[in-house]
């Protein structure tokens, strides 16, 4: 495992008891404000000290109150992004990167201040000074500061929140980028699902300080279970797909478990793999194969479990083909049609109704 954590820490009313195992890629600490994430991941940093417990990175101990180890923040060789960039304002993008670089252990292995630029997109940049840049980019040149340093691992607190619309688009491809050519392990704090659908290989739900769910992005969106914590408008599940051939009317057809998906045009070549969160209040269900209908996905699948909540709606959890996928309707439409678990339905999905940022490389 790249990280380990079992601590345990009391912060004014909140008793953060959390304990999980992360693998290679990003690992997401996902929650609500005040669930303890950023109590996690401080510890990691070693800017925080838990009353008890045991962190471990790359099977180096970094933490262990039994035996009263306890590394300091500056000599754990990772790097952390904040959620606002911090730059060194009197010092140019190459300054701050160079800066980043002073940090790198002598000897160390790692990408060069270029290669950074490059993967980055900040090369144009590197003469000009924090203040005339763009929160994205920002961000992009702290990402590169920290990655100079030749860290074992990346830690990144909320990394877009701060970010509009338009720039968190404009860096999510960046992040998946630095995840896909490094391999560094990553320990990325969000409350946002999208980021987290699209980037994380694993995710660790806290709520009240404890681990409520953990597992791979795909098993924990897919849960009914989670729709409480997400929200009715955010619950959805991932599905990963191949992209097999571009179309002359402007659509993408994609290759998923359980058959096609046509999207809008993606960017991407024929065979990337990607992966296409699909949201619960987007699918319909029918018994039937439908006919006669302008939407032009269908994916036939199977009930696996209906779970319903106060409202007059209840969630509606299928197997298509490997994958899990997830519908919201109304419990009358699930009692007029016989739904229960067992029985063989179909998921229609209009090619529209996924957003292009929902779409990323897997």
């Amino acid at each position: 495992m790249s990280l380990s954590v079992d601590i345990r820490h009391t912060l004014g009313d909140l008793t953060v008891e959390v304990a999980f195992e992360a693998p290679g890629g990003i690992t997401a600490l996902f929650g609500q404000s005040g669930s303890g994430k950023t109590t996690v991941i401080n510890a990691v940093a070693g800017l925080l000290k838990p009353q008890s417990g045991r962190i471990t990175v790359q099977s180096k101990v970094l933490l262990d109150s039994a035996t009263g180890v306890n590394v300091p923040p500056h000599r754990r060789r990772l790097g952390y992004v904040f959620q606002d960039a911090r730059l060194f304002p009197h010092l140019s993008v190459e300054g701050n990167l160079i800066y980043g670089s002073r940090f790198a252990p002598r000897g160390s292995i790692g990408l060069a201040l270029a290669e950074v630029a490059g993967m980055l997109g900040i090369t144009p940049l590197l003469q000009r000074r924090p203040g005339s840049l763009s929160g994205g980019e920002k961000q992009r040149v702290a990402i590169g500061r920290a990655l100079l340093s030749h860290p074992h691992m990346l830690l990144m607190d909320e990394p877009l929140a701060a970010l509009d619309s338009a720039r968190k688009e404009e860096i999510l491809p960046y992040l998946e980028r630095l995840r896909d050519v490094t391999g560094l392990p990553i320990l990325y704090v969000s409350h946002s699902v999208a980021e987290v659908a699209r980037l994380a290989a694993t995710v660790v739900v806290l709520e009240n300080g404890r681990v409520a769910r953990t597992g791979s992005a795909e098993q924990v969106f897919s849960d009914p279970a989670m729709v409480r914590q997400l929200g009715l408008r955010e619950a959805g599940a991932i599905l990963p797909a191949t992209v097999a051939s571009h179309h002359a009317d402007g659509l993408t057809e994609l290759a998923v478990s359980a058959g096609k998906l046509l999207l809008p045009q993606l960017d991407l070549p024929p065979g990337a793999k990607t992966r296409v969160r699909i949201l619960a209040q987007d699918v319909i269900l029918s018994r039937d194969a439908p006919t006669g209908l302008s939407a032009l996905n269908i994916l036939p699948g199977s009930i696996t479990e209906i779970r319903a909540g106060s409202g007059p709606g209840v969630v509606v959890q299928l197997k298509c083909g490997d994958d899990l996928l997830l519908a919201r309707i109304t419990r009358r439409s699930a009692l007029t049609l016989g739904l229960e678990p067992g029985v063989a339905c179909h998921a229609i999905i209009k090619s529209v109704s996924v957003a292009r940022h929902d779409v990323g490389h897997n």
